[in-house]
């Protein structure tokens, strides 16, 4: 197999006093498409910004295409935003701005290109994600939820870029809407060859758009020095895993959740 693209090295993060990652290894190989599942505190969107330098970690190491994302001087670190597509959770457009120019944002910060170039860029994009012209002045507010995750899309994908990071990309949406955005992810890498990594908590995007699945697990809830990836494997094995933890997290089942949800609380 290739060299990783994306490593983390024993990576650690601590916020005041609260562990959220703890040791964690983990590589994304060119191309590949990797599903980041676990409960709601885990790390997962944590993960994410550290993979483009928005978060530092504690100890540890974040490497992006053989370079410490730490030592990377200011220029070097935007460059490498360039080349990253980032889908964030609610899409994070920008209120203020119309459709047309929160697509094009990215697309005129990167450079290079005359405007007419982006006109074309923004209406290939936004016909990418299945929008009508039409609501290209439309503002932010005035679109569904829908809308605005493949306005976001739309956004990141303008870019043309080697990675795509997708934080919670079908949260809040329909079943419909939910199978539009998981087409919509799998379209993105027929397009092109693109590496993937997609923060859910959805299993039917799992199965469908991933090549392989890790799962995080809280360290609230762990042993000391117990690992917190407990699953790193394909999403066959998912459901078949010899850890209880990881098939009642697929199953979506509650077992003794509730009790100690409740001890949780009376401890807090």
């Amino acid at each position: 197999m290739n060299d990783p693209l994306i490593q983390l090295r024993g990576v650690s993060v601590r916020f005041d006093r609260q562990r959220v990652l703890s040791n964690i290894h983990l590589q994304v190989h060119l191309n590949e498409t990797l599903a980041l599942i676990g409960e709601s505190g885990c790390g997962k969107s944590v993960t994410l910004k550290l993979i483009v330098g928005l978060l530092q970690p504690t100890e540890g190491q974040v490497v992006f295409d053989r370079r410490a994302v730490s030592a990377m001087p200011e220029k070097e670190l935007i460059a490498m935003r360039l080349r990253v597509g980032f889908l964030f959770q609610q899409a994070a457009l920008f209120d203020s701005l119309t459709v047309f120019d929160n697509v094009a944002f990215g697309v005129r910060a990167k450079g290079g290109v005359t405007e007419s170039d982006v006109d074309r860029i923004v209406r290939e994009r936004l016909a990418d994600v299945g929008l009508p012209e039409g609501v290209i002045e439309k503002m932010p507010a005035e679109l569904s939820g829908g809308m605005r995750k493949r306005v976001g899309l739309a956004r990141a994908m303008a870019l043309d870029p080697d990675v795509m990071l997708y934080d919670e990309p079908t949260t809040g949406l329909d079943p419909i809407m939910t199978d539009v955005i998981n087409e919509l992810i799998l379209r993105t890498r027929r397009r092109r060859p693109i590496t993937s990594v997609v923060v859910t908590h959805e299993m039917r995007t799992v199965y469908k758009v991933a090549d392989r699945v890790i799962m995080l697990y809280p360290l609230s809830r762990l042993n000391p020095g117990d690992a917190q990836v407990v699953y790193d494997g394909p999403t066959a094995g998912l459901a078949n895993s010899a850890d209880p933890r990881v098939r009642q997290f697929v199953a979506g089942e509650a077992g003794d959740r509730i009790t100690e949800l409740r001890g949780e609380m009376e401890n807090g």
